[in-house]
């Protein structure tokens, strides 16, 4: 009995997972599509092979500092948005913005994904360091977002799981 409730909830979380991939997988094409379509990044599927050969490491690691990156990304959203936040108040009360934060920001996120080949985050994140348009960057946000999930889904899910179980506490 108990081996078939672990079965079924296994099933549960495999079905929530497979939901989510898919789920985000239809909304990052059609936001890219939208919006970035000429980056081209829609179609971009990563290949760690390019950095297993220029950095010397074997695969797991490689993997490994994927996922730090994905999950990385993720926990860096909040700030991200954050400081847009604050960007836009202070452009709407007509005081000087000071894009210092967001860049550095952007510059932590940057080198991993630069060091790692992953090619459509370094795209984003360009337009992240170089771009002022506050929407635009919100925008650049987001398709950061859906890059991170769509390297490595899994992962993601998870990583979003924990960070919804402690905004909640």
């Amino acid at each position: 009995m108990l081996e078939n409730i672990t079965l079924e909830k296994r099933q549960h979380i495999n079905r929530e997972i497979r939901d989510f991939i898919d789920k985000t997988l239809r909304e990052s094409s059609e936001f890219f599509q939208q919006n970035f379509n000429d980056l081209q990044i829609d179609n971009y599927e990563y290949s760690a092979n390019e950095a297993i050969e220029e950095l010397g490491l074997d695969s797991d690691l490689v993997n490994q500092l994927i996922e730090d990156y994905v999950i990385q990304v993720l926990k860096s959203k909040a700030l991200f948005v954050q400081y847009l936040q604050e960007l836009k108040t202070a452009q709407k009360n007509l005081k000087n913005l000071n894009y210092t934060p967001l860049r550095e920001l952007t510059h932590k996120n940057l080198g991993v994904a630069r060091n790692l080949r992953i090619k459509d985050g370094i795209k984003i994140l360009d337009e992240l360091m170089e771009k002022d348009d506050l929407d635009y960057l919100t925008l650049c946000v987001k398709a950061l977002e859906f890059c991170a999930i769509r390297l490595k889904p899994k992962c993601a899910y998870k990583t979003l799981k924990l960070i919804d179980i402690k905004s909640s506490l």
